[in-house]
């Protein structure tokens, strides 16, 4: 069996890893992949966004399943240009892909849903976008960018001028045009999860919540990033609560797209908010999680690729995930001045004799002379892993202690809250 993974960064890598380890022992290719995945599957020179060279790609080469990492081309409809060849690949279609590629369709798709979520409304232009605030009286509100913009699209501002200001650069071109339209809505206080579930468009399979953490600098100040670290399992998060997430949230919208000529099938992830009120949908993504994906899947005790298959398929009906009762923990490792630019060309030290425990997975790297060199803003995913999350955090940070290159830059509060929760 082959497999092509689309993507190179971290999350990509942890997939490939995690499906190379299948019992269906499939051949793994990956485009454009990265040096560390290059280590466990076939690198393809294709960009992720190329989506006609990777169908002839599949085409050409078998590929029995194409399994797709980041958001761009599930939006862009690689789907679609697959399943046209009569090749399967695992993820929405074009038109399912909205709920991530336009937050004015997901925000709707949710009213109309019954979905619990934070009032909002919807700009097509600045001069309406500021009359508005200049209107409401509450604050903090939220501005989100209505397009994908890898998750530094979205504002949380504490007063007006705040938000005028992300109003402002949002139209004027800062995230292009994802940046076209725009979504304010009220700010929600609670604690943020990060929810999974794997869906042929009926059945759902739930994976176990992860906590991410967007924010750059420890005690969640600074700009938003993609990510810089998560934690697994949610010592906070009460059963209950996460049955409410599934029955509340993720059911009735996976139920909507069906109703609209939409239906679902690939990996739907759930941004959600415990409020004071129960729990809330702050948005939607058509793909894994990143850097959540790095702490679920070495716990998961399933064939994932199995699973895939099932979902592209039509055949979840009946099967369930099995978990380890281990912990995780992901500590991102970015280069100098993320995330607004990012520093590269910077070699790493310190990958040799990563214990026993410990996950590295590469995210913007590049090799040169068998050596390793910084090339993205989010350079390497560390994850430790142990029967409890000290455990789990202590691996992983003293890991993050053996490697280093010019201008490394992490947060040393990942899963630290975690550890006052552990009934250890």
């Amino acid at each position: 069996m082959k497999v092509l993974v689309v993507g190179g960064g971290g999350r990509e890598h942890a997939l490939v890893e995690t499906l190379a380890a299948s019992p269906l022992e499939p051949e793994m290719h990956a485009a454009p992949g990265n040096p560390g995945i290059g280590r466990i599957a076939q690198i393809v020179d294709i960009p992720s966004d190329d989506l006609i060279s990777l169908r002839d790609y599949a085409k050409e080469n078998e590929i029995d399943l194409t399994v797709v990492g980041p958001e761009d081309p599930l939006i862009g409809g690689i789907a679609e240009a697959f399943w046209e060849a009569d090749l399967k690949v695992f993820g929405p279609s074009r038109a399912a892909a909205r709920i991530e590629g336009s937050k004015v369709f997901a925000k709707e798709l949710m009213k109309h849903a019954g979905v619990p979520t934070a009032s909002f409304e919807a700009f097509d232009g600045e001069p309406a976008a500021l009359a508005y605030l200049r209107r409401i009286g509450d604050y903090p509100v939220v501005v989100k960018a209505d397009g994908a913009a890898g998750g530094k699209g979205v504002t949380v501002a504490r007063s007006r001028e705040e938000a005028e200001n992300a109003v402002r650069a949002s139209f004027g071109g800062k995230f292009g045009a994802a940046g076209e339209r725009i979504v304010i809505e009220e700010h929600l206080e609670g604690r943020e999860a990060s929810v999974f579930v794997i869906t042929d468009g009926h059945e759902m399979l739930p994976f176990l919540p992860a906590q991410d953490y967007k924010r750059i600098f420890d005690g969640d100040e600074g700009p938003n990033t993609g990510g810089m670290g998560s934690y697994s399992p949610l010592m906070w998060m009460e059963p209950a609560t996460y049955a409410a997430i599934l029955e509340d949230i993720i059911r009735p919208t996976i139920h909507q797209m069906s109703l609209i000529g939409a239906p679902y099938s690939g990996l739907l992830y759930a941004g959600v908010i415990v409020t004071g009120d129960g729990p809330k949908a702050l948005e939607f993504n058509c793909r894994f999680g990143d850097p959540e994906t790095q702490v679920l899947l070495p716990r998961m005790g399933s064939d994932l690729l199995e699973l895939m298959i099932a979902s592209e398929v039509g055949d979840l009906a009946g099967r369930e995930i099995t978990w380890s009762a281990d912990k995780a923990v992901c500590v991102v490792l970015a280069s100098e001045g993320y995330p607004d630019s990012s520093s590269s060309g910077d070699e790493i030290s310190g990958l040799e004799n990563i214990p026993t425990g410990v996950y590295i997975y590469h995210a913007g790297t590049e090799e040169r002379d068998g050596k390793f060199y910084t090339a993205g803003g989010r350079v390497l995913n560390v994850v430790g892993t142990g029967p409890t999350i000290i455990e789990a955090r202590a691996r992983a940070y003293a890991a993050v202690e053996q490697i280093h290159f010019e201008g490394m830059l992490y947060r040393t509060d990942i899963a630290l809250e975690a550890i006052e929760l552990e009934d250890i």
